[in-house]
């Protein structure tokens, strides 16, 4: 979460003539790759702990003001001399896309450290003080170094905790705060992480995982070190946030909701948008797009009713939808068999549609229970084949009467295969690029991408009733109202309840996904756009390419294609297709 600009290379330079290449540009970028890739490591130390680095695995990312400040100005260098390097000038394709992407990265970065966007740092429903936690999740002990490593990283949780709390006071004396109305979320999962015995605390799961092999004496050692950690550090670090959080950031609670209207709110929500978009838009024009979505896909909806002979209003079949027991599982079980039996029928058709695939599995696992209370409805959770962590199709089993099984189709296609889980391992295996490049996280892609195949479901015969094709639709009118409700609210002035208006009228969401949704869409600002804005980017492109091509379209090659560069901006994606559309109809 699972930060925001300006637009970034000039993408009609991004894929010129190889002749026009200088060894000295090729050279002077090939070597700041080299630094950024460094900087990038010492700062990501869950990735390098991840990676190997007993040291870093023993620590929390700093976050620090000095620290802070150093990063934020390596970073504007890094960017200064990216652009006296010409994209032109490089040597190949490939160089060229990673100009773009780096380009994209880094003025986002400066862009928005003017905002000190770590003054914002949590959602109602994740933060840093869910961080450790989730890292826990995702942990493989192999042997005690590891583990001695995971204990001082438990140990170090008080200081982690300070230094965001420090940036949380800053924001307290400049006004940036999150509103009131989404905070009891985050304060119980505070209050549960700060309660949970030791043993049973989810800080404690990496030791179950320690091989079975090992000595017991080390073991029982390890494990005696690991409840004192959690003991004496970390539950007293949540009892003191909990508290901070009670007492001092609530003492005067924010009660308006839009981010514009927060001190300099205005202009760091248009940053957000271009940010998340990936693309050099406004509000303005995203809030229009929505309202026509919204429109062609209400159409859609009505077709789907009445192929189901319902006879009743719009109203009364959403209600039905919602109330009926036949469309709700009984036991978390079953919800999670109904995941896996989806996710094993996507997996069965995926080499009709791809040719190459992923050495990464993954598999269907509940949400913990400290955060499901507020959390969405699924989730993906990347893997690491060195690591042997497969990713995660994480879904919601908290309030079964809230998750219908008519969406589940289109959430599984969307969360696992081909969604996220195929396009995020496929873009850690890719050869020959960067790091930087296997690692991108750019919101408008993945999610754009995620988004176009629960649509890809309908080729894919993974709809098998009117009810889940309903479902399909209410997922695409969820995004649609995205588009709508995070700019109304947030630069356009609306109430929540307007907003929740628009997702409980035109969607069959249940009430309790909506209220966590809008939570979210309050206090992650401008991320909702980028689902909708990739996706009509990509179904246009294969449009395109079919209108083109004709008979000697190849979906197979357009998605591998599409999926080849990794994650990159919009608006590279777009001239990167259209290349491959030229280049295949000659």
């Amino acid at each position: 979460m699972r930060a925001p600009l300006f637009l970034f290379a000039s993408t009609c330079l991004l894929f010129a003539s190889p002749l026009l290449a200088d060894e000295d540009a090729d050279a002077r970028f090939e070597a700041l790759v080299d630094d950024y890739e460094a900087h990038a490591l010492a700062h990501d130390l869950i990735r390098a702990g991840r990676e190997g680095d007993l040291d870093a695995a023993a620590r929390w990312p700093d976050v620090s003001f000095d620290t802070v400040a150093s990063r934020r100005d390596a970073e504007a260098q890094f960017l200064q001399r990216l652009e006296d390097i010409p994209v032109d000038a490089l040597s190949s394709a490939g160089k060229q896309t990673s100009h773009g992407v780096l380009d994209y990265l880094l003025r986002t970065r400066v862009a928005l450290a003017a905002f000190d966007p770590e003054r914002i740092s949590f959602t109602n429903d994740f933060g840093f003080f869910a961080t450790p936690t989730q890292v826990a999740g995702q942990t493989r002990l192999r042997n005690a170094e590891q583990a001695e490593a995971w204990i001082a990283r438990v140990e170090r949780i008080p200081d982690f905790f300070a230094d965001h709390q420090a940036w949380l006071e800053r924001a307290l004396e400049d006004g940036i705060v999150q509103p009131a109305s989404i905070m009891d979320g985050v304060l119980g999962q505070i209050r549960a992480l700060a309660q949970a015995e030791p043993e049973e605390h989810p800080l404690y799961a990496p030791m179950e995982q320690l091989p079975s092999r090992m000595d017991a004496t080390a073991r029982a050692r390890l494990e005696s070190a690991t409840h004192a950690a959690i003991e004496q550090h970390a539950l007293p670090a949540y009892a003191r946030l909990l508290e901070f959080f009670e007492d001092v950031y609530l003492a005067e609670p924010r009660d308006t909701i839009a981010f514009s209207a927060l001190p300099g709110g205005r202009a760091w929500y248009r940053e957000l948008v271009r940010h998340h978009t990936s693309l050099d838009t406004t509000p303005e024009e995203v809030h229009r797009q929505g309202e026509a979505e919204v429109a062609r896909i209400r159409d859609e909806m009505e077709d789907v009713i009445e192929e189901t002979g319902f006879d009743g209003t719009f109203a009364e079949f959403l209600e039905y939808l919602r109330t009926d027991p036949k469309f709700y599982a009984d036991s978390e079980r079953e919800l999670l068999m109904h995941a896996s039996y989806i996710a094993k029928r996507a997996d069965d058709a995926m080499p009709e549609f791809f040719r190459h695939l992923p050495r990464l599995p993954y598999g269907v696992r509940p949400v913990p229970d400290d955060i499901a209370p507020n959390y969405t409805t699924g989730r993906y959770w990347r893997g690491d084949l060195e690591s042997g962590v497969a990713g995660g199709y994480m879904v919601n089993t908290y309030r079964l009467d809230q998750r219908p099984l008519y969406e589940l189709p289109a959430l599984t296609l969307h969360e696992a295969v081909p969604g996220h889980h195929h396009q995020i391992a496929i873009m850690q295996e890719l050869d020959g690029v960067p790091d930087f490049r296997r690692n991108a996280s750019i919101t408008a892609f993945s999610e754009g991408w995620a988004l176009y195949t629960e649509h890809l479901g309908i080729e894919m015969d993974i709809y098998e009733t009117p009810y889940e094709h309903f479902g399909r639709l209410t997922y695409e009118m969820w995004r649609a109202c995205r588009l709508v409700v995070d700019t109304g609210m947030h630069y356009f002035g609306w109430s929540r309840e307007r907003a929740e208006a628009c997702l409980l009228e035109n969607s069959a969401l249940s009430t309790h996904n909506v209220r966590t949704e809008i939570d979210r869409y309050i206090s992650w600002p401008g991320q909702a756009l980028a689902y909708k804005t990739g996706e009509l980017l990509i179904r246009e492109l294969r449009a395109d390419a079919e209108a083109t091509l004709g008979d000697e379209f190849d979906l197979r090659a357009f998605h591998d294609h599409l999926l080849g560069a990794g994650a990159i901006p919009l608006d590279l994606v777009e001239t990167r297709m259209r290349e491959w559309i030229e280049d295949h109809a000659q």
